[in-house]
């Protein structure tokens, strides 16, 4: 993903000018805006505007409070747990859920976010942008699992994580359900859905 320098983003819309001059004032040094999506006037009647925006290191969405200031909504890649797009007649809607948990989190209290009225082509962008991340990230958190039960089956219990260490039968019993259960998957007698669940309560049961 090629970055674009702050000073290439050409505000669309006169008198959004503090909008984002505040936008790029959140931005920390290295860090890059890529795209922007405004939303559509005729979604901000009965409400402040809406401004969707990527950058090389996390979502902001930003919308003015009715006392002045602007109101951000910061959503670092890592925490991006899945974005949705539905476009409309008149504009796109983003659906954001994020985890409120360290790097790498696979479970945990989730936040969700909706922008309504976005500009679609805008909107799109942004959408592809977050799938991407959203892919990468979820390979990252899959493969901290897979270390994690391996410290597990080792008798190391998780990383950075001071609780009791599992009972060695219960952990013997656990390592032989899951080779169970990757030998069925193999065989094509169980599908990936079912593994994954499988495995999921396994773990769970630890």
């Amino acid at each position: 993903m090629s970055s674009t320098d702050t000073q290439q983003i050409i505000v669309p819309e006169k008198g959004l000018e503090k909008a984002f001059s505040y936008l790029t004032s959140m931005l920390v040094p290295g860090e890059s805006l890529l795209k922007v999506a405004i939303q559509r006037r005729l979604f901000a009647l009965t409400q402040r505007r809406i401004i969707a925006s990527a950058t090389s290191g996390r979502f902001i969405g930003m919308s003015r409070g009715l006392l002045g200031g602007f109101t951000p909504v910061d959503v670092r890649w890592q925490d991006l747990k899945n974005m949705q797009i539905k476009a409309g007649i008149f504009g796109s809607t983003l659906y954001i859920s994020a985890l409120e948990q360290p790097d790498l989190a696979t479970e945990g209290k989730v936040v969700r976010y909706q922008l309504n009225g976005l500009r679609k082509d805008e909107a799109q962008e942004i959408y592809k942008i977050g799938q991407e991340h959203e892919q990468s990230w979820r390979e990252k958190r899959r493969l901290r699992e897979l270390e994690e039960l391996r410290a597990k089956s080792g008798g190391f219990g998780n990383f950075g994580n001071h609780s009791p260490a599992v009972e060695p039968d219960k952990e013997s019993s656990a390592v032989e359900r899951l080779k169970k259960a990757k030998k069925l998957l193999e065989e094509g007698l169980i599908s990936d859905s079912e593994y994954e669940t499988t495995k999921a309560k396994i773990i769970n049961e630890l």
